[in-house]
């Protein structure tokens, strides 16, 4: 049954019932004919138009629930931008309100779900991409080497060295997304200790120095003379330093110069920066850096470039650690990247 014939019909069987009861009390009045039937027409006339005033009120709140049906199928059907009109009375605005709330969280639920499943997808396309093109070079080399194909003591080490090199390169990969499944299911134990950030930034330079001298690189250091101490685990944030500076190398131009700033913040956070004279990047590339396998250049392939989990971890590792990373770019104009930590004060003797 409609509402409006519910309505209706409730309205018509009160009126029906005073109508009765005037009648039954009219009729125990002392009225003569005439008087009678003149208040029972006037009675009955009320009646009748409180009927149709019913009628026409009730109208608007049919089409007002008409409207709120009628979007809220659209949501029904997966239609989550669509909106219900906030009308009528005070109790449909807010059911109204109610749906429209509604119809946003499972947008937003829709819509993170549906991100999830590309992602997944993206994911194991590209692992499989990255594991089966080292698995494929080792499987020729090593079939050429089987085959009795390679003869000269120089290249069957030249092989030999490529297999080392690739089945490095697998475990390096398959490392890669260990610590970023851990990272992500956050069963990483954060376990910080007391460390001198420039301990940190000497130790992972010298293990750079053949990099830096086969570019001829210069590369400058700038240090606050209170040198800063920060609550990290050493190995994590080394592992992020060394992919930035590794990067920055990587994109440097031969004889140019990369300059490693570390400056204290207000909000008691540190900040190391590194920044290089590279090809710099796009605006809308910058947003995509820190995601899994994304890569600047698309035309890198696999051998010459890292499998574009670097940036993810080191943005999970210093999100463990409570900090911040990101980069600065201009193309043409070379890449900062940055990252923060917590800092520490100690007083000294």
């Amino acid at each position: 049954m409609k509402l409006r014939t519910y309505l209706l019909i409730a309205n018509a069987v009160s009126i029906v019932f005073l109508l009765i009861f005037l009648f039954v009390s009219y009729d125990k009045m002392l009225l003569n004919t005439r008087q009678f039937i003149l208040i029972s027409t006037i009675t009955f006339s009320v009646g009748v138009l409180s009927v149709l005033l019913h009628f026409l009120m009730i109208r608007p709140l049919e089409r007002s629930m008409r409207l709120i049906v009628a979007e809220s199928k659209k949501i029904a059907l997966g239609n989550y931008h669509a909106q219900v009109p906030v009308v009528g009375p005070v109790e449909f605005k807010k059911m109204a309100n109610q749906f429209n709330e509604m119809s946003s969280h499972l947008e937003l639920s829709f819509n993170r779900l549906r991100d999830s499943e590309v992602s997944r997808r993206e994911l194991i396309a590209n692992v499989s991409h990255d594991l089966r093109t080292p698995l494929a070079s080792i499987q020729s080399y090593v079939e050429a080497l089987q085959d009795g194909v390679v003869e000269d003591k120089e290249t069957y080490q030249k092989y030999l060295g490529t297999i080392q090199t690739e089945s490095i390169r697998l475990g390096h990969l398959i490392n890669d997304l260990f610590e970023l499944s851990r990272l992500d299911a956050g069963v990483e134990e954060f376990q910080p200790e007391l460390y001198p950030l420039e301990d940190l930034i000497v130790e992972k330079l010298k293990s750079f120095a053949i990099q830096f001298e086969q570019k001829k690189l210069q590369v400058s250091v700038h240090m606050p003379d209170d040198s800063p101490f920060v609550q990290i685990m050493p190995f994590k944030i080394k592992r992020v330093f060394a992919n930035l500076l590794e990067n920055a190398i990587r994109y440097a131009p031969d004889e140019s110069h990369i300059e490693i700033t570390v400056t204290p913040q207000q909000d008691q956070f540190i900040e190391v920066s590194i920044a290089d004279q590279g090809e710099g990047i796009g605006e809308m590339e910058q947003t995509q850096l820190f995601e899994r396998f994304y890569r600047t250049d698309k035309s890198r392939n696999r051998h010459s470039g890292g499998a574009g989990l670097g940036l993810a971890i080191a943005k999970s590792m210093i999100e463990l650690h409570g900090g911040r990373v990101g980069v600065e770019s201009v193309k043409g104009q070379g890449s900062r990247f940055w990252f923060t930590l917590p800092k520490v004060h100690l007083e000294r003797s």
